[in-house]
C-alpha cells in the first residue's frame, strides 16, 4: 500500500490527514490521507458507495468529519469554498430548473461579486470566453433541461471554470457523455494542470485515470492506496479496491476493467 508520504510536497496546496466521515453515527469513509500540490490531477476510484463523492463533499465541508482534517493552503478547506469549484454528478441535478445555459454558467461568478451582487462587463466577458471554449455559445439561451447529457455536463463544467477557483472537484464527469465532450473534458483537465490548479477526478473510467492523472486514490469505505499513478495503478491495488479481480493491461497507460461487473 502506498502512503501519502510517497508524494508529499514541502508546501502542498490540499492536505488531507487521517480523514474519517460519518453519517448517523456510522463511519462511511475512513483513513484518507494525501498531500496534493498545485498543478496535480488526482484520480479517485472505487466501487459505488465506496466514499468517492463523500470525499469531495468532505473537502467542501458539507459532510460531518469525525476525525482528521482537510486544509487548503494552510487553512481549513471549508473556509475557502469560494476557491473550490465542484461539478456534481449529473443525475443529482434538477434539470427542470428554469435556467438557461448562460444563467447556469454565470452562477460560477457569484463568489467574485461584491454588493450589490450585479454582474459586470468582466463577468460577462469571462462567461462568453468559456462558452466559446466548450462549444456552447450558440446554445446559451436554451433551458439546460433541453440539452443532451454531454452538453449538460459541459454546462456544469463551464460554471466551475467561470468560478476561476484553485481547486476543481469533478464527480464522475465522464459518465453518459459523447466522445466529443469526453475530449473537451480531458483537454480542460490538462489545461487546469498547466495553469497550476488542483483537480480531483472521481471516475469509473480507469483508462482516463491511467493516462490523465498524476496520482491515484483508491477508496472503498477506507483509503486502500494513494500515490503516483505509475506506482498505484496495479492489479493488486485495484483488486483490493473493487473487491474482485481487475485486469490491468500493459501497465499504467492502458485501460483496466473488472470482468463481469460495473467497476464502481
Amino acid at each position: 500500500m502506498s502512503s501519502s508520504a510517497d508524494v508529499a510536497a514541502p508546501n502542498p496546496g490540499l492536505v488531507i490527514r487521517d480523514l474519517a466521515v460519518a453519517f448517523r453515527h456510522r463511519v462511511v469513509l475512513d483513513g484518507v490521507s494525501a498531500d496534493i500540490r498545485p498543478g496535480q490531477v488526482v484520480g479517485i476510484v472505487g466501487p459505488n458507495g465506496g466514499g468517492k463523492s463523500t470525499l469531495l463533499l468532505a473537502i467542501l465541508g458539507l459532510v460531518p468529519i469525525v476525525r482528521g482534517s482537510v486544509t487548503l493552503f494552510g487553512r481549513p478547506s471549508s473556509t475557502l469554498r469560494a476557491r473550490i469549484a465542484h461539478v456534481p454528478q449529473r443525475e443529482l441535478v434538477n434539470w427542470e430548473f428554469p435556467a438557461t445555459v448562460r444563467d447556469v454558467v454565470l452562477m460560477g461568478r457569484y463568489p467574485h461579486l461584491a454588493w450589490p451582487r450585479r454582474f459586470g462587463r468582466h463577468d460577462r466577458d469571462v462567461v462568453d470566453g468559456i462558452l466559446d471554449r466548450i462549444g456552447l455559445r450558440s446554445l446559451q439561451s436554451v433551458q439546460v433541461g433541453q440539452l443532451s447529457g454531454g452538453q449538460q455536463q459541459r454546462v456544469f463544467l463551464a460554471r466551475a471554470l467561470a468560478q476561476e477557483a484553485d481547486v476543481l472537484l469533478l464527480d464522475e464527469p465522464m459518465t453518459g457523455i459523447d466522445a466529443a465532450t469526453r475530449e473537451v473534458m480531458l483537454t480542460i483537465i490538462e489545461e487546469q494542470r498547466q495553469a497550476g490548479r488542483i483537480v480531483l477526478l472521481v471516475t469509473h473510467d480507469l483508462a482516463a485515470v491511467s493516462c490523465t492523472c498524476d496520482c491515484l486514490c483508491c477508496v472503498n469505505a477506507r483509503m486502500v492506496s494513494y500515490g503516483p499513478v505509475h506506482e498505484t495503478y496495479t492489479e493488486a491495488n485495484l483488486t483490493a479496491t473493487y473487491g474482485g479481480p481487475v485486469i490491468v493491461l500493459s501497465g499504467a497507460n492502458q485501460p483496466a476493467s473488472a470482468p463481469g461487473r460495473e467497476p464502481g
